[in-house]
Protein backbone atom coordinates (compact mmCIF):
# COMPACT_ATOMS: atom_id res chain seq x y z
CA UNK A 1 0.00 0.00 0.00
CA UNK A 2 2.87 2.34 0.82
CA UNK A 3 4.07 2.16 -2.79
CA UNK A 4 1.07 4.24 -3.88
CA UNK A 5 2.67 7.41 -2.41
CA UNK A 6 5.06 7.52 -5.37
CA UNK A 7 2.30 7.11 -7.94
CA UNK A 8 0.32 9.80 -9.70
CA UNK A 9 -3.52 9.71 -9.53
CA UNK A 10 -3.57 8.37 -13.08
CA UNK A 11 -1.13 5.60 -12.12
CA UNK A 12 -3.25 4.70 -9.10
CA UNK A 13 -6.43 4.56 -11.19
CA UNK A 14 -4.74 2.31 -13.76
CA UNK A 15 -3.43 0.03 -11.02
CA UNK A 16 -6.89 -0.18 -9.41
CA UNK A 17 -8.56 -1.14 -12.69
CA UNK A 18 -5.88 -3.78 -13.24
CA UNK A 19 -6.62 -5.22 -9.80
CA UNK A 20 -10.33 -5.24 -10.62
CA UNK A 21 -9.66 -7.08 -13.86
CA UNK A 22 -7.50 -9.58 -11.96
CA UNK A 23 -10.54 -10.42 -9.82
CA UNK A 24 -9.22 -8.50 -6.82
CA UNK A 25 -11.55 -5.50 -6.54
CA UNK A 26 -11.23 -5.52 -2.74
CA UNK A 27 -7.54 -4.54 -2.99
CA UNK A 28 -8.50 -1.92 -5.57
CA UNK A 29 -10.98 -0.39 -3.13
CA UNK A 30 -8.31 -0.26 -0.46
CA UNK A 31 -5.85 1.40 -2.83
CA UNK A 32 -8.41 3.97 -3.98
CA UNK A 33 -9.78 4.72 -0.52
CA UNK A 34 -6.27 5.68 0.56
CA UNK A 35 -5.74 7.68 -2.65
CA UNK A 36 -8.92 9.80 -2.42
CA UNK A 37 -8.00 10.77 1.14
CA UNK A 38 -4.73 12.20 -0.23
CA UNK A 39 -6.12 13.53 -3.52
CA UNK A 40 -9.71 14.47 -2.61
CA UNK A 41 -10.18 16.72 -5.65
CA UNK A 42 -9.14 14.17 -8.28
CA UNK A 43 -12.30 13.23 -10.21
CA UNK A 44 -10.51 10.31 -11.90
CA UNK A 45 -9.89 8.59 -8.56
CA UNK A 46 -13.50 8.97 -7.43
CA UNK A 47 -14.69 7.75 -10.84
CA UNK A 48 -12.44 4.69 -10.63
CA UNK A 49 -13.59 3.99 -7.08
CA UNK A 50 -17.18 4.05 -8.33
CA UNK A 51 -16.37 1.65 -11.16
CA UNK A 52 -14.67 -0.79 -8.80
CA UNK A 53 -17.55 -0.61 -6.33
CA UNK A 54 -19.87 -1.31 -9.24
CA UNK A 55 -17.87 -4.45 -10.03
CA UNK A 56 -18.51 -5.54 -6.44
CA UNK A 57 -22.23 -4.73 -6.91
CA UNK A 58 -21.97 -2.27 -4.01
CA UNK A 59 -24.28 0.16 -5.74
CA UNK A 60 -24.80 2.57 -2.85
CA UNK A 61 -21.07 3.13 -2.40
CA UNK A 62 -20.59 3.31 -6.19
CA UNK A 63 -23.25 6.04 -6.47
CA UNK A 64 -21.62 8.07 -3.69
CA UNK A 65 -18.21 7.89 -5.39
CA UNK A 66 -19.55 8.72 -8.85
CA UNK A 67 -21.62 11.62 -7.53
CA UNK A 68 -18.43 13.02 -6.01
CA UNK A 69 -16.63 12.51 -9.33
CA UNK A 70 -19.46 14.22 -11.17
CA UNK A 71 -19.35 17.23 -8.85
CA UNK A 72 -15.62 17.58 -9.55
CA UNK A 73 -15.96 17.03 -13.34
CA UNK A 74 -19.54 18.04 -14.22
CA UNK A 75 -18.89 17.98 -17.98
CA UNK A 76 -17.37 14.50 -18.15
CA UNK A 77 -19.73 12.31 -20.16
CA UNK A 78 -18.17 9.01 -19.11
CA UNK A 79 -18.68 9.83 -15.44
CA UNK A 80 -22.27 10.87 -16.18
CA UNK A 81 -22.94 7.60 -18.02
CA UNK A 82 -21.40 5.47 -15.26
CA UNK A 83 -23.52 7.23 -12.64
CA UNK A 84 -26.65 6.63 -14.72
CA UNK A 85 -25.93 2.90 -15.13
CA UNK A 86 -25.11 2.34 -11.47
CA UNK A 87 -28.22 4.21 -10.40
CA UNK A 88 -30.34 2.04 -12.70
CA UNK A 89 -28.75 -1.14 -11.33
CA UNK A 90 -29.41 0.07 -7.80
CA UNK A 91 -33.13 0.17 -8.60
CA UNK A 92 -33.40 3.96 -8.40
CA UNK A 93 -34.89 6.40 -10.96
CA UNK A 94 -32.27 7.03 -13.63
CA UNK A 95 -33.98 8.51 -16.71
CA UNK A 96 -32.83 12.06 -15.99
CA UNK A 97 -29.27 10.85 -15.45
CA UNK A 98 -29.31 9.04 -18.80
CA UNK A 99 -30.71 12.16 -20.47
CA UNK A 100 -27.75 14.09 -19.09
CA UNK A 101 -25.31 11.43 -20.32
CA UNK A 102 -26.89 11.34 -23.79
CA UNK A 103 -26.56 15.11 -23.99
CA UNK A 104 -22.86 14.87 -23.22
CA UNK A 105 -22.15 11.85 -25.42
CA UNK A 106 -24.64 12.09 -28.30
CA UNK A 107 -22.47 9.88 -30.54
CA UNK A 108 -22.48 6.99 -28.04
CA UNK A 109 -25.62 5.06 -29.06
CA UNK A 110 -25.19 2.41 -26.37
CA UNK A 111 -26.28 4.86 -23.68
CA UNK A 112 -29.72 4.89 -25.28
CA UNK A 113 -30.09 1.21 -24.41
CA UNK A 114 -29.53 2.10 -20.77
CA UNK A 115 -32.04 4.95 -21.06
CA UNK A 116 -34.59 2.54 -22.52
CA UNK A 117 -34.04 0.18 -19.58
CA UNK A 118 -34.51 3.10 -17.20
CA UNK A 119 -37.80 4.00 -18.90
CA UNK A 120 -38.92 0.39 -18.67
CA UNK A 121 -38.11 0.37 -14.95
CA UNK A 122 -40.42 3.38 -14.59
CA UNK A 123 -43.15 1.43 -16.47
CA UNK A 124 -43.00 3.86 -19.41
CA UNK A 125 -42.95 1.05 -21.96
CA UNK A 126 -44.13 3.07 -24.95
CA UNK A 127 -41.30 5.59 -24.54
CA UNK A 128 -38.80 2.79 -24.00
CA UNK A 129 -39.72 1.23 -27.35
CA UNK A 130 -40.05 4.51 -29.27
CA UNK A 131 -36.66 5.79 -28.15
CA UNK A 132 -34.83 2.68 -29.32
CA UNK A 133 -36.87 2.34 -32.51
CA UNK A 134 -36.01 5.92 -33.52
CA UNK A 135 -32.32 5.33 -32.83
CA UNK A 136 -32.35 2.15 -34.93
CA UNK A 137 -33.94 4.01 -37.82
CA UNK A 138 -31.24 6.67 -37.67
CA UNK A 139 -28.47 4.04 -37.39
CA UNK A 140 -29.80 1.04 -39.33
CA UNK A 141 -26.56 -0.96 -38.93
CA UNK A 142 -26.53 -0.60 -35.11
CA UNK A 143 -26.71 -4.31 -34.21
CA UNK A 144 -26.66 -3.79 -30.43
CA UNK A 145 -29.64 -1.46 -30.68
CA UNK A 146 -31.66 -3.84 -32.86
CA UNK A 147 -31.01 -6.68 -30.38
CA UNK A 148 -32.08 -4.57 -27.40
CA UNK A 149 -35.22 -3.39 -29.19
CA UNK A 150 -36.17 -6.91 -30.27
CA UNK A 151 -35.70 -8.21 -26.72
CA UNK A 152 -37.79 -5.35 -25.34
CA UNK A 153 -40.63 -5.95 -27.78
CA UNK A 154 -40.60 -9.67 -27.00
CA UNK A 155 -40.70 -8.92 -23.28
CA UNK A 156 -43.77 -6.74 -23.78
CA UNK A 157 -45.62 -9.40 -25.78
CA UNK A 158 -45.06 -8.03 -29.29
CA UNK A 159 -43.80 -11.41 -30.45
CA UNK A 160 -45.11 -11.28 -34.02
CA UNK A 161 -43.35 -7.99 -34.71
CA UNK A 162 -40.48 -8.15 -32.25
CA UNK A 163 -37.82 -8.11 -35.01
CA UNK A 164 -39.42 -5.41 -37.17
CA UNK A 165 -36.48 -3.04 -36.85
CA UNK A 166 -34.25 -5.58 -38.60
CA UNK A 167 -36.70 -5.78 -41.50
CA UNK A 168 -36.75 -1.99 -41.84
CA UNK A 169 -32.96 -1.85 -41.80
CA UNK A 170 -32.63 -4.71 -44.30
CA UNK A 171 -34.99 -2.99 -46.71
CA UNK A 172 -32.31 -0.29 -46.97
CA UNK A 173 -29.30 -2.59 -46.57
CA UNK A 174 -30.24 -5.96 -48.13
CA UNK A 175 -26.59 -6.91 -48.75
CA UNK A 176 -25.51 -6.51 -45.13
CA UNK A 177 -24.44 -9.97 -43.95
CA UNK A 178 -24.10 -8.85 -40.28
CA UNK A 179 -27.71 -7.63 -40.30
CA UNK A 180 -29.01 -10.89 -41.74
CA UNK A 181 -26.99 -12.96 -39.27
CA UNK A 182 -28.24 -10.86 -36.36
CA UNK A 183 -31.88 -11.22 -37.44
CA UNK A 184 -31.60 -14.99 -37.89
CA UNK A 185 -29.81 -15.33 -34.55
CA UNK A 186 -32.68 -13.47 -32.87
CA UNK A 187 -35.18 -15.93 -34.34
CA UNK A 188 -33.05 -18.85 -33.14
CA UNK A 189 -32.83 -17.31 -29.67
CA UNK A 190 -36.60 -17.42 -29.23
CA UNK A 191 -36.96 -20.87 -30.82
CA UNK A 192 -38.62 -19.72 -34.06
CA UNK A 193 -36.64 -21.96 -36.37
CA UNK A 194 -39.35 -21.68 -39.04
CA UNK A 195 -38.91 -17.90 -39.17
CA UNK A 196 -35.13 -18.31 -39.16
CA UNK A 197 -35.24 -20.73 -42.09
CA UNK A 198 -37.43 -18.38 -44.09
CA UNK A 199 -35.04 -15.49 -43.39
CA UNK A 200 -32.08 -17.61 -44.49
CA UNK A 201 -33.80 -18.23 -47.80
CA UNK A 202 -34.36 -14.52 -48.39
CA UNK A 203 -30.80 -13.70 -47.31
CA UNK A 204 -29.43 -16.18 -49.86
CA UNK A 205 -31.33 -14.39 -52.61
CA UNK A 206 -29.24 -11.29 -51.91
CA UNK A 207 -25.99 -12.79 -50.65
CA UNK A 208 -25.73 -16.14 -52.38
CA UNK A 209 -24.35 -19.20 -50.60
CA UNK A 210 -22.44 -17.85 -47.58
CA UNK A 211 -20.54 -20.13 -45.21
CA UNK A 212 -21.76 -18.01 -42.29
CA UNK A 213 -25.37 -18.99 -43.06
CA UNK A 214 -24.62 -22.71 -43.21
CA UNK A 215 -24.55 -23.38 -39.42
CA UNK A 216 -27.93 -21.68 -39.10
CA UNK A 217 -29.37 -23.73 -41.95
CA UNK A 218 -28.08 -26.94 -40.38
CA UNK A 219 -29.51 -25.97 -37.00
CA UNK A 220 -32.92 -25.16 -38.45
CA UNK A 221 -33.00 -28.39 -40.44
CA UNK A 222 -32.29 -30.45 -37.33
CA UNK A 223 -34.64 -28.55 -35.02
CA UNK A 224 -37.44 -28.78 -37.60
CA UNK A 225 -36.99 -32.53 -38.11
CA UNK A 226 -35.23 -32.57 -41.50
CA UNK A 227 -32.55 -34.92 -40.19
CA UNK A 228 -31.10 -36.13 -43.50
CA UNK A 229 -30.63 -32.56 -44.70
CA UNK A 230 -29.06 -31.66 -41.35
CA UNK A 231 -26.62 -34.58 -41.69
CA UNK A 232 -25.47 -33.27 -45.07
CA UNK A 233 -25.14 -29.69 -43.89
CA UNK A 234 -23.24 -30.54 -40.72
CA UNK A 235 -21.00 -32.80 -42.79
CA UNK A 236 -20.11 -29.85 -45.02
CA UNK A 237 -19.39 -27.69 -41.99
CA UNK A 238 -17.12 -30.15 -40.20
CA UNK A 239 -15.14 -30.67 -43.40
CA UNK A 240 -13.78 -27.16 -42.74
CA UNK A 241 -10.87 -27.56 -40.25
CA UNK A 242 -11.31 -24.09 -38.77
CA UNK A 243 -14.85 -24.99 -37.66
CA UNK A 244 -14.06 -28.28 -35.93
CA UNK A 245 -13.22 -26.55 -32.63
CA UNK A 246 -16.08 -24.06 -32.80
CA UNK A 247 -17.91 -24.84 -29.55
CA UNK A 248 -21.34 -23.36 -30.43
CA UNK A 249 -21.28 -25.28 -33.71
CA UNK A 250 -20.24 -28.51 -31.96
CA UNK A 251 -23.12 -28.00 -29.50
CA UNK A 252 -25.58 -27.70 -32.38
CA UNK A 253 -24.22 -30.84 -33.99
CA UNK A 254 -24.29 -32.79 -30.73
CA UNK A 255 -27.92 -31.75 -30.22
CA UNK A 256 -28.67 -33.08 -33.69
CA UNK A 257 -26.91 -36.38 -33.03
CA UNK A 258 -28.75 -36.87 -29.73
CA UNK A 259 -32.04 -36.10 -31.40
CA UNK A 260 -31.20 -38.79 -33.96
CA UNK A 261 -30.42 -41.30 -31.17
CA UNK A 262 -26.67 -41.42 -31.88
CA UNK A 263 -25.20 -40.84 -28.39
CA UNK A 264 -21.85 -42.49 -29.20
CA UNK A 265 -21.21 -40.07 -32.05
CA UNK A 266 -22.51 -37.18 -29.98
CA UNK A 267 -20.09 -38.02 -27.17
CA UNK A 268 -17.17 -38.34 -29.59
CA UNK A 269 -17.74 -34.84 -31.00
CA UNK A 270 -18.49 -33.33 -27.59
CA UNK A 271 -15.19 -34.56 -26.16
CA UNK A 272 -13.21 -32.80 -28.91
CA UNK A 273 -13.91 -29.41 -27.29
CA UNK A 274 -13.94 -30.41 -23.63
CA UNK A 275 -10.77 -28.41 -22.90
CA UNK A 276 -12.03 -25.26 -24.58
CA UNK A 277 -12.55 -22.09 -22.54
CA UNK A 278 -16.21 -22.36 -23.58
CA UNK A 279 -16.53 -26.01 -22.47
CA UNK A 280 -19.35 -25.15 -20.05
CA UNK A 281 -21.64 -25.19 -23.08
CA UNK A 282 -20.79 -28.80 -23.94
CA UNK A 283 -20.66 -30.44 -20.48
CA UNK A 284 -24.47 -30.78 -20.12
CA UNK A 285 -24.52 -32.81 -23.33
CA UNK A 286 -21.59 -34.96 -22.19
CA UNK A 287 -23.54 -35.71 -19.02
CA UNK A 288 -26.57 -36.68 -21.11
CA UNK A 289 -24.47 -38.97 -23.30
CA UNK A 290 -22.91 -40.66 -20.27
CA UNK A 291 -26.36 -41.13 -18.77
CA UNK A 292 -27.75 -42.74 -21.94
CA UNK A 293 -24.68 -44.95 -22.25
CA UNK A 294 -24.65 -45.86 -18.52
CA UNK A 295 -21.10 -44.59 -18.31
CA UNK A 296 -19.70 -44.62 -14.73
CA UNK A 297 -17.98 -41.28 -15.39
CA UNK A 298 -21.33 -39.63 -14.73
CA UNK A 299 -20.84 -40.44 -11.04
CA UNK A 300 -17.48 -38.63 -11.14
CA UNK A 301 -19.10 -35.66 -12.86
CA UNK A 302 -21.84 -35.36 -10.25
CA UNK A 303 -19.35 -35.96 -7.40
CA UNK A 304 -21.59 -38.56 -5.79
CA UNK A 305 -24.37 -36.00 -5.49
CA UNK A 306 -22.35 -33.68 -3.23
CA UNK A 307 -22.51 -30.75 -5.67
CA UNK A 308 -26.23 -30.34 -5.00
CA UNK A 309 -27.18 -28.92 -1.62
CA UNK A 310 -30.33 -27.52 0.01
CA UNK A 311 -29.85 -24.95 2.79
CA UNK A 312 -32.32 -23.15 5.03
CA UNK A 313 -31.82 -19.36 4.83
CA UNK A 314 -35.01 -17.91 6.33
CA UNK A 315 -37.86 -18.85 8.62
CA UNK A 316 -41.19 -18.45 6.84
CA UNK A 317 -42.16 -15.62 9.20
CA UNK A 318 -39.17 -13.58 7.95
CA UNK A 319 -40.08 -13.74 4.26
CA UNK A 320 -43.04 -11.36 4.03
CA UNK A 321 -41.00 -8.11 3.56
CA UNK A 322 -38.78 -9.76 0.94
CA UNK A 323 -41.78 -11.16 -0.92
CA UNK A 324 -43.49 -7.75 -0.98
CA UNK A 325 -40.28 -6.14 -2.25
CA UNK A 326 -39.88 -8.66 -5.07
CA UNK A 327 -43.51 -8.47 -6.16
CA UNK A 328 -43.06 -4.74 -6.76
CA UNK A 329 -40.31 -5.56 -9.26
CA UNK A 330 -42.42 -7.92 -11.40
CA UNK A 331 -44.07 -5.31 -13.58
CA UNK A 332 -43.81 -7.04 -16.96
CA UNK A 333 -46.24 -9.78 -18.00
CA UNK A 334 -43.72 -11.95 -19.84
CA UNK A 335 -40.15 -13.23 -19.33
CA UNK A 336 -37.18 -11.96 -21.37
CA UNK A 337 -36.52 -13.46 -24.79
CA UNK A 338 -34.73 -16.79 -24.82
CA UNK A 339 -35.26 -17.53 -21.12
CA UNK A 340 -36.63 -20.71 -19.53
CA UNK A 341 -39.65 -19.11 -17.83
CA UNK A 342 -43.06 -20.23 -19.07
CA UNK A 343 -46.23 -18.46 -17.81
CA UNK A 344 -44.48 -16.02 -15.54
CA UNK A 345 -42.16 -13.05 -15.32
CA UNK A 346 -38.49 -12.38 -14.61
CA UNK A 347 -36.87 -9.23 -13.24
CA UNK A 348 -34.46 -7.15 -15.29
CA UNK A 349 -30.92 -6.22 -14.29
CA UNK A 350 -28.66 -7.62 -11.52
CA UNK A 351 -30.97 -8.17 -8.56
CA UNK A 352 -28.15 -8.26 -6.00
CA UNK A 353 -26.96 -4.82 -7.11
CA UNK A 354 -30.18 -3.23 -5.85
CA UNK A 355 -30.18 -1.17 -2.66
CA UNK A 356 -33.42 -2.32 -1.00
CA UNK A 357 -32.54 -3.57 2.51
CA UNK A 358 -34.52 -6.77 2.00
CA UNK A 359 -32.41 -7.67 -1.03
CA UNK A 360 -29.17 -6.63 0.67
CA UNK A 361 -29.96 -8.95 3.57
CA UNK A 362 -30.76 -11.82 1.21
CA UNK A 363 -27.51 -11.30 -0.62
CA UNK A 364 -25.52 -11.44 2.63
CA UNK A 365 -27.16 -14.71 3.66
CA UNK A 366 -26.65 -16.18 0.20
CA UNK A 367 -22.96 -15.25 0.16
CA UNK A 368 -22.39 -16.97 3.49
CA UNK A 369 -24.32 -20.08 2.45
CA UNK A 370 -22.39 -20.37 -0.83
CA UNK A 371 -19.05 -19.83 0.94
CA UNK A 372 -19.89 -22.61 3.41
CA UNK A 373 -20.86 -24.92 0.54
CA UNK A 374 -17.60 -24.23 -1.30
CA UNK A 375 -15.61 -24.90 1.87
CA UNK A 376 -17.27 -28.29 2.17
CA UNK A 377 -16.24 -29.39 -1.33
CA UNK A 378 -12.59 -29.85 -0.44
CA UNK A 379 -9.57 -29.17 -2.64
CA UNK A 380 -9.93 -28.45 -6.39
CA UNK A 381 -10.09 -31.48 -8.69
CA UNK A 382 -8.21 -31.04 -11.99
CA UNK A 383 -10.22 -31.43 -15.23
CA UNK A 384 -13.56 -31.45 -13.40
CA UNK A 385 -15.82 -28.74 -14.87
CA UNK A 386 -17.03 -27.67 -11.42
CA UNK A 387 -14.43 -28.78 -8.89
CA UNK A 388 -11.45 -27.46 -10.86
CA UNK A 389 -12.70 -23.89 -10.59
CA UNK A 390 -13.62 -23.41 -6.93
CA UNK A 391 -13.82 -19.65 -6.40
CA UNK A 392 -11.93 -18.06 -3.54
CA UNK A 393 -14.59 -15.38 -3.08
CA UNK A 394 -18.30 -15.45 -3.84
CA UNK A 395 -19.10 -13.20 -6.79
CA UNK A 396 -22.25 -13.22 -8.88
CA UNK A 397 -22.40 -13.62 -12.65
CA UNK A 398 -26.13 -12.83 -12.56
CA UNK A 399 -29.05 -12.57 -10.16
CA UNK A 400 -32.79 -12.22 -10.74
CA UNK A 401 -36.24 -13.10 -9.45
CA UNK A 402 -38.87 -15.25 -11.17
CA UNK A 403 -42.59 -15.23 -10.46
CA UNK A 404 -44.55 -18.17 -11.89
CA UNK A 405 -48.32 -18.08 -12.12
CA UNK A 406 -50.88 -20.84 -12.60
CA UNK A 407 -49.47 -23.51 -14.97
CA UNK A 408 -46.05 -21.80 -14.77
CA UNK A 409 -42.77 -23.73 -15.04
CA UNK A 410 -39.17 -23.57 -16.22
CA UNK A 411 -38.14 -25.51 -19.31
CA UNK A 412 -34.98 -27.57 -18.89
CA UNK A 413 -31.83 -25.51 -19.45
CA UNK A 414 -28.37 -24.66 -18.12
CA UNK A 415 -26.41 -21.48 -17.34
CA UNK A 416 -23.10 -21.80 -19.22
CA UNK A 417 -21.84 -18.42 -17.97
CA UNK A 418 -22.00 -19.52 -14.34
CA UNK A 419 -20.18 -21.93 -12.06
CA UNK A 420 -22.86 -22.64 -9.48
CA UNK A 421 -26.57 -21.97 -10.01
CA UNK A 422 -29.46 -21.81 -7.61
CA UNK A 423 -33.05 -21.33 -6.62
CA UNK A 424 -34.24 -19.71 -3.40
CA UNK A 425 -37.94 -19.96 -2.63
CA UNK A 426 -39.61 -16.85 -1.25
CA UNK A 427 -43.22 -17.97 -1.69
CA UNK A 428 -44.67 -21.26 -2.92
CA UNK A 429 -48.25 -22.31 -3.63
CA UNK A 430 -50.14 -24.26 -1.01
CA UNK A 431 -50.23 -28.02 -1.37
CA UNK A 432 -53.69 -27.81 -2.93
CA UNK A 433 -52.56 -25.10 -5.38
CA UNK A 434 -49.42 -26.95 -6.42
CA UNK A 435 -51.23 -30.07 -7.50
CA UNK A 436 -50.08 -33.68 -7.13
CA UNK A 437 -46.33 -34.25 -6.71
CA UNK A 438 -44.03 -33.50 -8.46
CA UNK A 439 -45.91 -30.32 -9.45
CA UNK A 440 -43.68 -27.32 -8.76
CA UNK A 441 -40.64 -29.48 -7.97
CA UNK A 442 -37.15 -28.68 -9.21
CA UNK A 443 -35.92 -31.38 -11.59
CA UNK A 444 -32.19 -31.92 -12.15
CA UNK A 445 -30.53 -33.84 -14.96
CA UNK A 446 -33.32 -33.97 -17.57
CA UNK A 447 -32.28 -32.61 -20.99
CA UNK A 448 -34.51 -30.23 -22.96
CA UNK A 449 -37.76 -31.70 -24.20
CA UNK A 450 -37.04 -30.72 -27.82
CA UNK A 451 -34.22 -33.29 -27.99
CA UNK A 452 -36.86 -36.02 -27.79
CA UNK A 453 -34.88 -38.18 -25.36
CA UNK A 454 -37.65 -38.70 -22.80
CA UNK A 455 -35.14 -38.85 -19.94
CA UNK A 456 -36.74 -37.97 -16.61
CA UNK A 457 -34.87 -35.94 -13.99
CA UNK A 458 -32.27 -37.90 -12.08
CA UNK A 459 -33.24 -35.98 -8.96
CA UNK A 460 -36.28 -33.92 -7.88
CA UNK A 461 -36.46 -31.46 -4.98
CA UNK A 462 -39.67 -30.12 -3.48
CA UNK A 463 -40.00 -26.34 -3.19
CA UNK A 464 -39.89 -24.99 0.38
CA UNK A 465 -40.21 -21.33 1.27
CA UNK A 466 -37.04 -20.08 2.95
CA UNK A 467 -34.79 -22.76 1.43
CA UNK A 468 -31.96 -22.39 -1.08
CA UNK A 469 -30.88 -25.16 -3.46
CA UNK A 470 -27.43 -25.00 -5.11
CA UNK A 471 -26.28 -27.08 -8.09
CA UNK A 472 -23.63 -26.88 -10.86
CA UNK A 473 -24.39 -24.44 -13.65
CA UNK A 474 -23.64 -27.18 -16.18
CA UNK A 475 -26.44 -29.38 -14.82
CA UNK A 476 -29.76 -29.48 -16.68
CA UNK A 477 -32.52 -28.07 -14.51
CA UNK A 478 -36.16 -27.11 -14.85
CA UNK A 479 -39.39 -27.31 -12.92
CA UNK A 480 -42.67 -29.18 -13.17
CA UNK A 481 -45.72 -26.96 -13.83
CA UNK A 482 -47.74 -25.75 -10.88
CA UNK A 483 -51.52 -26.00 -11.05
CA UNK A 484 -52.25 -22.53 -9.68
CA UNK A 485 -51.03 -19.98 -7.18
CA UNK A 486 -47.69 -18.16 -7.04
CA UNK A 487 -44.15 -19.55 -7.04
CA UNK A 488 -41.89 -16.61 -6.21
CA UNK A 489 -38.15 -17.28 -6.24
CA UNK A 490 -34.71 -15.71 -6.50
CA UNK A 491 -31.95 -17.26 -8.59
CA UNK A 492 -28.32 -16.42 -9.17
CA UNK A 493 -25.16 -17.73 -10.79
CA UNK A 494 -21.84 -17.74 -8.94
CA UNK A 495 -18.73 -16.88 -10.96
CA UNK A 496 -16.02 -19.55 -11.24
CA UNK A 497 -12.41 -19.01 -10.31
CA UNK A 498 -11.21 -17.21 -13.43
CA UNK A 499 -7.53 -17.82 -12.71
CA UNK A 500 -7.62 -21.59 -13.30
Amino acid sequence: MGQSFSLTPRDIAARALWLRDQDDPESAVGLLSDAVSRFPDEALLWQTLGLVQRALQESGSAIDALQKASSLAPNDGKIAAALAYVTLEAGLPAVDLFDRAVGMLPLEPGIRIGRSAALLAMRDTEAAITDLANACRVQPLWLEGHAALADLRWLLGHDSEFANSYSIALAENPYSLPLWLALIDRYLKVGRHDWALQAIGVAQQFLGEKLELLPMRATCASELGAHEEADLLFGQLFAVPALQQNVPLVVRFVRHLLRCNRPDQALHHAMTVVHSTAANEIWPYIATCWRILSDPKLKWLEHDGQLVKTIKLYDCSELHPLAACLRRLHGQPLPPAGQSVRFGSQTDGPLFARVEPEIRQLRQRVQQAVADHIAGLGAPTPDHPTLARLPKKVRFAGSWSVRLNGKGYHSNHVHPQGWLSSVFYVAVPTADELGPAPAGYLGLGAPPEELGLALPPSRVIAPQAGYLTLFPSTMWHGTFPISEGERLSVAFDVQPNRRV
